[in-house]
């Protein structure tokens, strides 16, 4: 048996809140894809390994190990939010132990991401009994700091980072997976090198029941005006740079702005 050309195949940088478990569901159907085993909470469930933030002191072996699916010809993944704003050098690694991986990057409206990592730190924090609406005081600007926007939100920065050393980076739209669920799914097996004809007729049905169904997102909170509007001052720079650089349009914010 030859040794793998990549310890992992198939990376996905974030974004957090975009909906990177709903597309790892999605990949995990098809034959030729291998999610490797829960070791929470070292990893993040199946999904996010974080073996350059977390999990780096454990050295490169314990990675592959992780990684390495029983039958070779599979392709192993790895959706691991925080790796978007890795240091250099740790991409500059990742490409070289990952020389041929193919790498996703879904952004996500700039407020509208922001609004729900803010929720999900207030569960966090509180558990789902809490209702209070979010309001701008001293909780609202820890959170901020806890939730990393700026890191999380840096999309134009994080993608110049990779594309350093990945040429070709599949970038996504979050709302197309509601607008154009079909479309979106193709691009990703066809950049990933998933043939769907390889799938059985069960995969076929796991994978359509996932399709059917609603993206997963963030269930609607209580936040204030002022809250929502320095948010809005807080991405819009983010914003401007992804339309700039990717030509890439949001409608979600407008949404929360408009109060729809």
């Amino acid at each position: 048996m030859s040794e793998r050309e990549n310890i992992t195949d198939i990376l996905c940088i974030g974004c957090q809140k975009g909906s990177t478990s709903w597309l790892h569901s999605v990949l995990n159907r098809h034959p030729d894809t291998h999610a490797f085993p829960n070791m929470k909470p070292v990893t993040s469930t199946n999904k996010e390994a974080h073996f350059w933030d977390w999990n780096h002191n454990r050295g490169v072996e314990w990675y592959r190990t992780l990684m390495t699916p029983k039958e070779p010809h599979k392709k192993s993944m790895d959706f691991t939010p925080e790796y978007a704003f890795l240091p250099d050098r740790h991409i500059a690694e990742c490409r070289q132990l990952n020389p041929t991986a193919k790498v996703i990057y879904i952004l996500r409206d700039p407020l509208a991401r922001a609004v729900s990592a803010l929720r999900m730190h207030l569960l966090w924090r509180f558990g789902k009994g809490h209702d209070q609406p979010l309001r701008l005081d001293d909780l609202f600007f820890e959170l901020v700091q806890k939730a990393r926007l700026d890191q999380h939100g840096g999309f134009a920065r994080n993608h110049a980072a990779w594309k350093r050393h990945y040429d070709d980076i599949l970038l996504l739209n979050y709302e197309d997976f509601h607008s154009d669920r079909q479309g979106s799914v193709a691009r990703v097996f066809a950049f990933t090198g998933l043939d769907t004809a390889r799938m059985s007729d069960e995969d076929r049905a796991k994978l359509d029941d996932i399709m059917s169904k609603r993206v997963w997102e963030s269930e609607k909170f209580p936040i204030e005006r002022d809250a929502l509007m320095f948010l809005h001052g807080y991405t819009w720079r983010t914003r401007q740079a992804v339309e700039r650089a990717f030509g890439m349009t949001f409608s979600e914010g407008r949404q929360l702005l408009d109060g729809s």
